[in-house]
């Protein structure tokens, strides 16, 4: 097999090649089919706050789908040739691409456990994306934020992440829906989604009354302007890991009585509930394909924030 491994921070990833992973007890083999790029590659090479997550030398990617090739022992539900995705936030405890190794290599050991099954209808990297992108932003918003239909609801963040959620609130009849991103792209992705109203800037939505903001970017100050927008009582739900920390006024925050909450991945099942929909056609995520060989360049243009949606490597000719 082949990957992209990363060694620390501030050092290019390198291609390798190692022995095939054979299935122990409880895991299966999967032939990687596709594999999703995230900000926080980006975020791993470039901020050695990430080291404490890598268990290095590991072959990155943490948004996988492919095709078993072979089960372990004592796997029951799975069978070689079935379509799966490795949710990476999932029952073991343990994540693809950081404990141990991930997409960005043509073969993946996975944990059975946490497998999800890849409806017929659904292509390989729209699989894919909904492991991470799809199913991050659909606990902060439904699970963590309580979103509901009624509510005034903002959104940071229109990419790879925050597009997933402004399709899955417009499709459960969110109305009060807005968005702020600094792309015009990702600006014009969000009108032609459904937001109500488009911004540059999540202060500009300060007279929206918001119950809620989610900050699917976590640039630092998006998460600090969004606790001084959101109304008293109020909550922001902080998923994205732009920046690694950030300062806020605790005078406003503390009499607000506002709430900040985090968000890390979700379950199985919230990757299931994306399929659903997905599968049903009320989600359609903007998806750039790029080929395994090209996923360094890929890591570079979303740090350069030229990729609009999710950035997904296709491998085999499963394009």
């Amino acid at each position: 097999m082949k990957g992209w491994q990363f060694t620390k921070t501030h050092e290019p990833l390198q291609l390798v090649e190692l022995e095939d992973p054979k299935a122990a007890p409880g895991r299966v083999v999967i032939d990687t089919k596709a594999v999703g790029l995230c900000h926080s590659d980006v975020g791993s090479l470039e901020d050695e706050g990430w080291m404490a997550l890598m268990d290095a030398p590991v072959i990155m990617g943490h948004e996988n789908a492919g095709v078993i090739s072979e089960v372990g022992e004592g796997v029951t539900d799975f069978k070689v040739g079935d379509r799966v995705a490795i949710c990476p936030t999932g029952p073991s405890g343990t994540a693809p691409g950081y404990v141990y190794d991930g997409g960005f290599g043509t073969k993946i050991h996975a944990p059975a456990e946490d497998l999800v099954r890849v409806p017929d209808e659904l292509s390989m990297e729209m699989a894919a994306s909904a492991t991470d992108a799809g199913m991050t932003s659909y606990s902060a918003l439904f699970n963590v934020g309580q979103a509901k239909p009624g509510m005034n609801i903002a959104l940071i963040g229109i990419g790879g992440l925050g597009q997933f959620a402004l399709q899955a609130a417009v499709a459960k009849g969110s109305k009060n829906i807005y968005a702020a991103d600094v792309s015009e792209k990702a600006r014009e992705l969000a009108k032609e989604i459904g937001a109500a109203e488009v911004v540059s800037d999540i202060k500009d939505l300060a007279d929206k009354d918001l119950d809620l903001i989610v900050d699917y970017a976590g640039f630092g100050v998006t998460t600090s302007d969004a606790l001084e927008v959101v109304k008293p009582g109020g909550t922001v739900v902080l998923v994205g890991m732009g920046k690694l920390e950030t300062t806020i006024n605790t005078t406003s925050f503390i009499t607000g009585a506002k709430r900040l909450l985090a968000n890390v991945g979700g379950t199985p099942q919230d990757i299931a509930d994306i399929y659903e929909l997905m599968a049903a056609g009320k989600l359609n995520p903007k998806l750039t394909k790029i080929k395994f060989e090209d996923i360094p360049e890929g890591i570079e243009k979303l740090k350069a924030g030229e990729v609009q949606g999710r950035l997904v490597a296709v491998y085999d000719g499963d394009e």
